[in-house]
């Protein structure tokens, strides 16, 4: 159900753009850390081995770093997005449908949802979803994906006619997240470019100072 957006919602959507870091593995808080560090703008909690419980622990304390600096997105869980105090959930193709995720979450959380298509991105938005992920724009092999790279022309397509923030995702790195943002993407999704670095800190700051010059190019 397509529920009017509060103010509260409006305004974080508002804060949707820029470096946006998936976070996960064996440590997603002190991936948080660096990437905040660096100036990420929104951070999405993707973890799939923990419990519930432990998957909620995690995801409070990641509001609480994250408190004043970025969103936090949690992953699949809109249940668990809602009880951690989070910005909003983000649904894939086997998760909760967005009408479903958008009546747990309530007014004001986001709800994000992934596509490949122009036609799903508008299907989203009009079941309820405030903004798309749409990939992948490059090959990626952070996670199997059968469909071939959308490129960066259809990702200019997508980010033009659809009336809400686009996120970018699958293969960007410091070499193409300028072009990314160029294109119109609000946001670039980052985790093998960022977290495979020797330095995260300075990865990131790299890959948003990139992000920001692209979203100024002409």
């Amino acid at each position: 159900m397509a529920l009017p957006p509060s103010a509260t919602r409006a305004a974080r959507l508002d804060r949707l753009r820029g470096l946006y870091a998936l976070v996960g593995g064996g440590d997603p808080l002190a991936q948080a850390a660096q990437a905040l560090d660096g100036g990420a703008a929104v951070l999405q909690l993707r973890v799939k081995e923990l419990s519930d419980g432990e998957l909620l622990r995690v995801a409070t304390r990641l509001v609480a770093l994250a408190r004043g600096r970025a969103l936090v997105i949690v992953n699949d869980r809109a249940d668990l997005a809602v009880l951690a105090g989070a910005d909003g959930v983000h649904v894939g193709e086997e998760d909760l449908p967005v009408a479903a995720a958008r009546g747990v979450a309530g007014p004001d959380l986001l709800v994000g949802r992934s596509t490949r298509t122009l036609a799903e991105g508008l299907a989203a938005l009009a079941a309820g979803a405030d903004h798309v992920g749409f990939g992948p724009v490059f090959a990626t092999t952070t996670k199997r994906i059968v469909e071939p790279p959308r490129g960066l022309a259809l990702l200019a397509e997508v980010a033009g006619r659809l009336p809400a923030p686009v996120v970018a995702i699958g293969g960007i790195g410091l070499d193409t997240i300028g072009p990314v943002a160029a294109a119109g993407a609000a946001a670039a999704a980052v985790i093998g470019a960022l977290f495979d670095d020797a330095d995260p800190r300075q990865q990131a700051a790299a890959l948003a100072a990139a992000f920001a010059a692209g979203r100024r190019a002409p």
